[in-house]
């Protein structure tokens, strides 16, 4: 009787077929992580605000967008413009042929590996916008607004 129990347990256990995710398994611990308030969830998040990475700078308000990258011996770029939001998407436009799509994560900004030409003319000697990543500083819009570029011009207000 017992050799009996154990076998249909044995198939039971067998047969059961593990039912697939339609999810990666990243994307539901994200999920938690966003219920639970641990990290922003994206899709609500105001993406108004200060950002750097090092000696970058990104500002963001209601409507203006702009940034900077400064490595010294006249070697860096300046840019402004505007944006607009579809999710975790970005479209910003800097203007002159420089429009692209941007992710936006709610603490973030990443900017694309791959520009139009059109955004080299924001920039000078060897310097580059693609590639740049930003992390929020800051959530105040006054903040953004004050931004200024090494040349004095402001950013965002």
């Amino acid at each position: 009787m017992r050799v009996l129990a154990a076998a249909l347990l044995v198939l039971a256990g067998c047969s059961q077929e593990a039912t697939p995710s339609s999810q990666p398994k990243g994307a539901t611990l994200e999920q938690a992580a966003i219920a639970r308030g641990v990290v922003r969830d994206p899709a609500t998040a105001q993406p108004v605000g200060l950002y750097a990475r090092e000696g970058d700078r990104l500002c963001i308000t209601t409507r203006r967008i702009g940034t900077f990258v400064d490595y010294g011996e006249s070697i860096g770029c300046s840019a402004r413009g505007t944006y607009s939001r579809d999710g975790e998407r970005m479209r910003v436009d800097f203007g002159k042929g420089c429009a692209f799509d941007a992710a936006f994560d709610g603490d973030g900004v990443r900017f694309p590996g791959s520009l139009p030409a059109g955004c080299e003319a924001a920039c000078r000697g060897r310097a580059s916008l693609s590639g740049l990543q930003f992390d929020r500083l800051s959530e105040s819009g006054s903040e953004a607004a004050a931004l200024r570029d090494p040349a004095g011009r402001g950013l965002c207000g």
